[in-house]
């Protein structure tokens, strides 16, 4: 096995996250770690016995990118919550950046929920470009389609179906209210580094 999956269970619990629905979106995220493993190890077979010129080769090399990314996101997600959450410390790089940025963090908070509030299913990223020193907030439609070369994802919203619809019905802006009041900055402030 290359990847183990993280244990979330201190998650259980978490105000606005029912134990079902985060219990069924670990088990989602343990198929994403179970498949990228099983693509990783078929590669490499295919990969020694000289099979890499065989169309599935490549339609496993494809495949890698959604598997192993829905993995990552996941994690990033899972991360990015808390049952406890703590919020932003006010002498941090990171806030101070999203206050010079945007001007303040409720600002940065409206621009991350109309990027999430999409029509669609996918991701809400907010990337660290240190090249540029920007915050980007984008849109993942797919897993391994969108994401900003180079850049760190410092705040990560599940906005498929399968993160909010058994709480909360299609009311997705109900969900983002308490994304956001699990957010763990300590966390997200962690993954910042100008």
């Amino acid at each position: 096995m290359y990847f183990e999956p993280t244990k979330f269970e201190h998650l259980l619990g978490t105000p606005g996250f029912s134990d079902q629905i985060l219990k069924n979106h670990f088990t989602l995220y343990q198929g994403y770690v179970a498949n990228t493993n099983k693509l990783v190890e078929k590669i490499i077979a295919l990969s020694d016995s000289k099979q890499t010129a065989t169309l599935e080769f490549a339609e496993l090399k494809h495949r890698l990118g959604w598997e192993f990314n829905g993995m990552r996101l996941h994690e990033l997600y899972f991360q990015n919550l808390s049952k406890n959450p703590v919020p932003p410390d006010e002498n941090s790089a990171l806030y101070k950046k999203i206050t010079a940025q945007y001007g303040s963090l409720k600002e940065f908070e409206e621009y991350f929920r109309a990027t999430a509030a999409m029509r669609g299913i996918g991701w809400a990223v907010s990337y660290y470009d240190k090249q540029s020193d920007f915050i980007f907030t984008c849109w993942i439609n797919e897993h391994d389609v969108g994401h900003l070369t180079g850049c760190v994802p410092i705040l990560v919203a599940d906005v498929f179906e399968h993160a909010y619809l058994t709480d909360y019905g299609l009311k997705r802006a109900d969900y983002l209210d308490s994304f956001f009041k699990a957010i763990g900055w300590k966390a997200v402030e962690q993954r910042f580094a100008p």
